[in-house]
């Protein structure tokens, strides 16, 4: 998949759980953890945007895309 998920990243640079983070955006620990493995097709705008003011960054720094051709 061309979409990379960098919110273990994020995670960590601001020294955060994912438990932590799913309590406080109202989600499932395990949504939380299918997200950060990229095993997920999609992802709602209120969601990421929840993730976004929780760990005070931008959704580049969560999702970058990588071309599958290598280009």
């Amino acid at each position: 998949m061309p979409i990379i998920v960098n919110l273990d990243v994020m995670l960590a640079k601001r020294k955060m759980r994912s438990k932590e983070l799913a309590e406080r955006i109202g989600i499932t620990e395990q949504n939380v953890s299918l997200l950060k493995s990229g095993k997920v097709k999609g992802i709602r705008f209120d969601t990421l945007a929840k993730i976004c003011e929780v760990l005070q960054c931008q959704p580049g720094d969560i999702l970058a895309f990588e071309s599958e051709t290598g280009e």
